[in-house]
C-alpha cells in the first residue's frame, strides 16, 4: 500500500525541516512525498531542495492559498492512502505512517484517524492542548465533533470519488471536507488510538475572537453547500470542544 505524504509551505524556512525529517524518518517504506511549496523567498526553497530525490514531487509556484496547495498535492499524488503534514507540523514518531497501514488493513476503512497535540510554537516540548479524537459514531458531527485534519488519512479513491478541498472558504475547507466525506457520503471510519501529529500552536481559525468568528460563519456555510442542516447548538459546541481540550491529558504516550 502506497501512502502519498503531502506538505504544503510558504516561507516556512524556520520550522519545515522538523517537518521534513519527521515524514522522511518514518519506517514505512512505500512512501511518496509531496512537498508543494507556494514561491517561498525565505531560503524555504533552497532547504527543500537539499534533500534531492529523497522528496518524491516537489513543485514552487504562486499558489491562490493553503486549499490551492494542497488540491495541487491530492492530482499529484499516486498513493492509495493520502495524508497531509503542514510545514509547522511533524510526526510524533516513526511508526505513524506504518501504524495508519496496519490500520487500514486490519479494518479495510476507506479512512483512518488518530490524536495531536498542539505545542508552543517555539518549544515543541510544551504541550499546550491534546486532542482525543475518540471513535466515530455516525451523527457525531451534529455534536459537534470532528477528527483532527493532519491526522485524519483516507484512501484516494475516496478524493477522486467526493472531491477536493474547496477554495471558496478560507479556514474552515477542511471541515467542510471531512463532513462531506464523513456526514454526508458515509466513508467508513476507523480510529487509532493514540498520538500521532504533533501542531504548533498559530492556527487561522483560532488567532483571535474575530477570526472565531468568521470560522464559525464558515462552519455554518460547509452545512449548507452540502445541503445539510445541523442543530440549533451543533456551531456551538464545536469550539467548545477546544476548551475541553485544554484540560484534557494523554493517557499514554508512545516513544
Amino acid at each position: 500500500m502506497k501512502v502519498s505524504i503531502i506538505t504544503v509551505v510558504y516561507n516556512g524556512v524556520s520550522t519545515v525541516r522538523d517537518c521534513l525529517e519527521s515524514v522522511l524518518g518514518q519506517s514505512y517504506p512505500d512512501i511518496e512525498y509531496i512537498v508543494v511549496d507556494g514561491g517561498s523567498t525565505d531560503g524555504t526553497v533552497e532547504l527543500i531542495r537539499e534533500y534531492g530525490t529523497r522528496i518524491s514531487r516537489f513543485v514552487t509556484e504562486p499558489d491562490k492559498g493553503l486549499y490551492d496547495a494542497m488540491n495541487k498535492g491530492i492530482r499529484m499524488a499516486t498513493g492509495d492512502v493520502i495524508g497531509f503534514l503542514n510545514s509547522d507540523d511533524l510526526y510524533r514518531h516513526a511508526d505513524v505512517v506504518k501504524h495508519v497501514v496496519e490500520r487500514f488493513r486490519q479494518t479495510g476503512s476507506d479512512g483512518v484517524y488518530s490524536d495531536m497535540i498542539y505545542v508552543d510554537r517555539y518549544d515543541i516540548n510544551k504541550v499546550k492542548r491534546y486532542w482525543k479524537a475518540g471513535s466515530y459514531r455516525p451523527g457525531d458531527f451534529l455534536w459537534g465533533w470532528m477528527p483532527g485534519h493532519l491526522s485524519f488519512f483516507a484512501r484516494k479513491s475516496v478524493y477522486d470519488a467526493y472531491g477536493q478541498f474547496r477554495l471558496d472558504l478560507r479556514s474552515a475547507a477542511d471541515y467542510e471536507l471531512m463532513l462531506r466525506f464523513i456526514h454526508k457520503h458515509n466513508i467508513s471510519l476507523s480510529y487509532l488510538p493514540e498520538t500521532t501529529v504533533i501542531m504548533r500552536e498559530g492556527g487561522v481559525s483560532n488567532a483571535n475572537l474575530k477570526n472565531r468568528v468568521r470560522a464559525n460563519q464558515e462552519d455554518r456555510m460547509a452545512w449548507e453547500m452540502n445541503g445539510l442542516k445541523p442543530y440549533f447548538f451543533t456551531l456551538t459546541l464545536k469550539p467548545l470542544r477546544k476548551i475541553v481540550q485544554l484540560f484534557q491529558r494523554e493517557r499514554t504516550s508512545v516513544a
